[in-house]
């Protein structure tokens, strides 16, 4: 057994399970992380698929109960059926988006500069946002419409660039939107679900030749890392927007973004892709 390879797989399970509920992309610390453990080659990122899924069962976990209800009385009550409905308007967009120009996206953008200039203008972003007065129009995930749901989806989209961090996007956007704090950050927990599965279960078939029956203790390890870190994230988040707003995150992803275009300009880390 690989030692090394299992203390990579938990530290890279780890990094997702930190980064996907919140603003800061976990996407683009996947990239940066795989980069710097010289784990991104095509397993790795097959890889990198197995341990988001896994962080997204987090959020089932976590939420089982609205879940078991929505399943249990979506064919006859109007609340559950609405959320299953504002789901599946809010996914759609970035779906059809992502299927159309996915590998063109790849070739180009997922690579540590490209990711961290997303960091630094994401950051801004979220600054601007957090800067103008915000008119709530809806404080619950059940009272959102299907128009909010569909903009929260449109938002959704910016994040098929790495660095953007889609929970960035569908919780600032929702800000914009005119929901709470609250039902931004839930909503953006929830759409995870159908879009985590999706893209998890699309890219494992196209990648499925390169899955072995050898690899499973190391996919396990880093599952495990992911899950249980996303499980504590998010428990943590929920308690942080109470009584806090995301400028500490936007601060974040601009220091953490200069730093990696400097040390790639100054050749501090031979980045993969130069700068």
């Amino acid at each position: 057994m690989d030692i090394i390879l299992l203390l990579k797989a938990a530290l890279m399970g780890i990094v997702e399970g930190f980064t996907e509920f919140l603003p800061i992309s976990s996407t683009g610390h996947l990239i940066l992380a795989g980069d710097l453990l010289r784990f991104n080659n095509e397993k790795g990122k097959v890889f990198e698929i197995v341990i988001q899924t896994a962080a997204m069962f987090a959020i089932v976990w976590e939420y089982r109960t609205k879940f078991i209800d929505v399943l249990t009385n979506v064919s006859t009550d109007l609340v559950a059926k609405r959320f299953v409905t504002n789901l599946v308007i809010a996914f759609a967009p970035a779906a059809l988006l992502g299927l159309l120009f996915g590998s063109l996206i790849k070739a180009y953008l997922f690579r540590p500069v490209p990711v961290a200039i997303a960091f630094i203008v994401g950051g801004f972003i979220i600054l601007l946002v957090e800067r103008w007065k915000h008119h709530i129009r809806v404080e619950k995930v059940d009272d959102m419409t299907w128009v909010d749901a569909l903009k929260v989806g449109c938002a959704q989209c910016l994040a098929l660039i790495p660095g953007t961090s889609r929970s960035g996007a569908t919780i600032i956007g929702g800000l914009l939107f005119g929901l709470s704090r609250k039902a931004a950050t839930e909503f953006s927990f929830f759409l995870a679900v159908p879009t985590l599965v999706a893209a998890g279960l699309y890219q494992l078939f196209k990648e499925r030749a390169l899955l072995f029956a050898t690899d499973w203790s190391w996919f396990a390890v880093g599952s495990v890392a992911a899950f249980i870190s996303a499980f504590l994230c998010v428990r943590w988040l929920l308690q942080y927007i109470s009584s806090h707003d995301f400028t500490a995150f936007a601060w974040y992803r601009i220091a953490f973004g200069v730093a990696v275009v400097i040390t790639a300009r100054t050749g501090i880390v031979h980045w993969t892709g130069g700068f």
